[in-house]
């Protein structure tokens, strides 16, 4: 005999607030897990069509294995080195040119910089706010850094964490398939077949999108001669996710240092304007629609929604998995309104009668 709703409900009501409990007390112990089951389901697609072109599926993990390390070796020698050189030197040179910046406006505005007014007293205040704290900011950037994703964490656990799921990713899916209750699983493969197509498209679609668009603007800033282009690109390319943040505030972030380093050379600085338009152009019309699609299901406003309430309760293991979740009551919120529109609730009596 079936349980009832009501006895369902409570059955699978315990097991969301152990999942719940678990990131909330488990979080930092789950992190290495998380990621690397992230990356496993990054990459699972290249392992299957390594093995369509014949391969194994140990050796198709050994492929991807070999590329992974020789990838990340490149990454450490020549690029995470100048990145996080950039990065200090954008921090120590920040009081600078939050100076330049009031000079600027007191020369160019006067009247709007008076000595008396609270604006210019604003300024002020934020200038030596700056200075005092761009040690302090750094410094807790980098414990921080430190503490959430440490080296044994980078070097160790998650690499291992990560291949061994892809090598078993096929056979856990089956596994998780066979243990669904008999009753609803036709409903759970056909819910998780929509998750998996929506994360699909946003998760590696995004991703290599943001991949993609930071390189340009990285490389291409940097032949400009941006002081700070292989940063600037960096942040530009991680928030491209939400639709035209990572534009503005890699643009505006851009542009802003570009007009201190090239003011008077209209065109530099109209270059690194003209860099960011044409990534946007590329971006909406090459790059989002043949990588992402146009029916991701996945609102900026819910993404946000979702990595703010995420990120809050559970600290960074919540955003890792924010935007999972997001797609999965996504997926669920369109099924619930469907059965709910095909439902006597909605339709009443005289729906049913007239059909």
């Amino acid at each position: 005999m079936s349980l009832t709703v009501k006895e369902q409900v409570r059955y699978w009501g315990i097991v969301l607030a152990v999942f719940v409990l678990a990131l909330w007390f488990l979080g930092d112990v789950l992190l290495p897990f998380v990621i690397g089951g992230a990356i496993a389901y990054f990459i699972d697609p290249i392992a299957d069509r390594l093995e369509a072109l014949g391969l194994t599926r140990m050796a198709a993990t050994g492929v991807i294995t070999i590329a992974s390390v020789l990838l990340f070796v490149i990454m450490i020698l020549m690029v995470v080195p100048a990145l996080i050189a950039q990065l200090i030197d954008l921090i120590e040179v920040l009081p600078q040119l939050f100076r330049d910046l009031r000079a600027f406006v007191d020369e160019r505005f006067p009247s709007l910089m008076d000595r008396e007014s609270n604006a210019h007293q604003m300024l002020a205040t934020i200038g030596e706010t700056l200075k005092a704290r761009s040690g302090d900011l750094l410094e807790g950037l980098l414990g921080s850094v430190g503490s959430a994703v440490n080296i044994v964490v980078l070097l160790v656990i998650v690499p291992v964490v990560a291949v061994y799921l892809l090598l078993d990713w096929d056979r856990m899916i089956e596994r998780i398939d066979e243990l669904l209750p008999r009753d609803h699983q036709p409903i759970i493969r056909t819910l998780a077949a929509d998750i998996d197509k929506v994360l699909a498209s946003f998760v590696r679609g995004m991703g290599t999108v943001c991949l993609i668009l930071g390189t340009y603007y990285a490389v291409a800033l940097m032949i400009v001669g941006l002081q700070f282009g292989l940063i600037v690109g960096f942040i530009a390319g991680l928030v491209t996710f939400i639709p035209y943040l990572g534009a503005l505030i890699g643009g505006a972030l851009a542009i802003g240092l570009a007009m201190f380093q090239f003011w008077g050379d209209w065109v530099s600085i109209g270059i690194v304007g003209a860099i960011f338009a044409f990534g946007q152009v590329i971006e909406g019309n090459v790059l989002t629609p043949k990588l992402v699609g146009s029916s991701v299901g996945l609102h900026p406003v819910w993404l946000l929604l979702a990595l703010s309430v995420f990120g809050a309760l559970f600290g960074f293991v919540g955003m890792l998995v924010a935007v999972p979740v997001a797609a999965a009551l996504g997926v669920i919120a369109r099924f619930a309104t469907a059965q709910y529109l095909d439902s006597r609730l909605y339709r009443g009596v005289s729906g049913r009668d007239v059909e």
